[in-house]
């Protein structure tokens, strides 16, 4: 009876009115019954309303390729409607870059505070001598701390806005850490070019002393004197110097480029092309980052004059021989010994003189 009525009233346009309410009614109830008997069949609570296109995502997830469609507006990924590539980077980043890389750095800490407690910091054996040999002109002392300062600064902006979230935020809180991450993320930007200018520097100024030479296998199967009782010798750098020099040069480029790709989305380069370069770039920096942090401990607490040459361009002639001892037995016959007075006097007047400094580079061929 009532549902002849609600047919018979006329909606004036000639359409019973009926009709469409019963039409809504159907539309509207029959979602709302899937969704009551699925949340049902999930043990939620009946009054629980879950998303109708739970389903859809759901598949979407599990696709290999982007759903694509077709726009009128020009661009790179505007006829890309569903990324699937972007949810399994997020969990990477989340799940495995992070902890991992984490544990990792922790890791060489440890070992390095271990080695440390058990060998103590190297010492020179035969003591310090009274002679000096010229080692970095003050250019080359000049672009090392320059790439240093640069890294250093890339590395812990880069090491916040990595581990800041799981790190920070429980000690600083949201907002403080938000306005932290912000400056961290303007600074890295800003300065990694820099990095690339630093690079090439280093690389054109070094590269020839960089060069495998005879010898520098047997210094690495001995670990660099430390396993056997006779010492390896050694020219101007060692083969651990050398091989940290290929890694900053190698791994220094694939954190360049990608940080490219990453700063600069000018060059046609999609969204998996930008989480491709940002797992390269972390991946890349973790492990330069390790590296360095090795390279700081020997030269801090972990050698005794090892930091001399970088600081004053000139080292100790008994560190010389015990740790580069073809360099430094060649150095010394051509005369280049300099009493440490004598050092302290043209200190005083040049950090590093021309003709000295141009000997020292012919030295170390």
């Amino acid at each position: 009876m009532i549902r002849s009525k609600i047919l018979q009233f006329d909606s004036g346009d000639g359409t019973p009115a009926g009709w469409l309410l019963l039409l809504l009614l159907l539309l509207y109830s029959l979602p709302l019954d899937t969704i009551a008997k699925e949340a049902v069949s999930r043990g939620l609570p009946s009054a629980a309303v879950l998303n109708p296109a739970a389903e859809l995502w759901r598949d979407v997830r599990q696709r290999d390729q982007p759903t694509t469609g077709s726009t009128q507006v020009r661009g790179v990924d505007s006829g890309v409607l569903i990324n699937a590539y972007g949810d399994r980077w997020r969990k990477f980043r989340m799940q495995q870059l992070i902890p991992i890389g984490g544990y990792m750095l922790m890791g060489i800490v440890v070992v390095l505070a271990v080695f440390y407690l058990v060998r103590g910091k190297v010492p020179i054996e035969g003591g310090e001598s009274d002679r000096k040999l010229p080692r970095y002109s003050t250019y080359e002392r000049m672009i090392h701390w320059f790439i240093a300062s640069i890294f250093l600064f890339l590395a812990i902006t880069g090491l916040i806005l990595l581990f800041g979230r799981p790190v920070l935020i429980p000690m600083l809180g949201k907002e403080t850490f938000s306005i932290l991450a912000s400056a961290c993320k303007e600074g890295h930007n800003l300065m990694g070019p820099l990095f690339l200018l630093a690079l090439i520097l280093v690389f054109i100024k070094f590269v020839r002393r960089n060069i495998y030479q005879k010898g520098d296998l047997s210094w690495l199967l001995r670990g660099g004197g430390i396993i056997g009782p006779k010492h390896v010798p050694s020219n101007f750098f060692n083969m651990g110097e050398k091989t940290m020099f290929w890694m900053l040069v190698l791994v220094g480029s694939l954190i360049v480029v990608s940080g490219l790709v990453l700063v600069f989305p000018l060059f046609g380069q999609g969204r998996e092309w930008m989480e491709l370069a940002h797992v390269g770039h972390a991946i890349g920096a973790l492990l330069m980052i390790g590296v360095i942090i090795g390279h700081i401990y020997i030269g801090t607490i972990g050698m005794e004059g090892a930091i001399e040459g970088m600081k004053t361009g000139y080292c100790d002639l008994n560190w010389a021989k015990e740790h580069h001892d073809l360099w430094a037995s060649r150095a010394e016959a051509r005369g280049e010994a300099l009493s440490n007075e004598a050092v302290g006097q043209l200190r005083d007047l040049d950090p590093l003189p021309s003709s000295l400094g141009a000997r020292t580079q012919e030295a170390g061929k």
